[in-house]
């Protein structure tokens, strides 16, 4: 076994591997999980404008505090 055998090995292994990672990542079943992790970046964010400042608000209130 040469060096070149060694280097087909290795890429046909990275390939299989490829495969079934991708294959795993987008099986149908794994839908609620990736709806899931698309969800986390908002969670805790208020759901009613009323809850937060808004950017306007923000903004003026920062301008404020500069020129006190």
């Amino acid at each position: 076994m040469d060096l070149n055998d060694v280097r087909s090995l290795v890429t046909l292994l990275s390939f299989v591997l490829f495969s079934g990672l991708a294959a795993w990542t987008w099986w149908p079943t794994r839908h609620a999980a990736h709806d899931a992790a698309a969800r986390l970046p908002f969670e805790g964010e208020a759901t009613s404008p009323a809850q937060t400042p808004t950017q306007a608000q923000t903004h003026t209130q920062a301008q404020g505090s500069l020129h006190e």
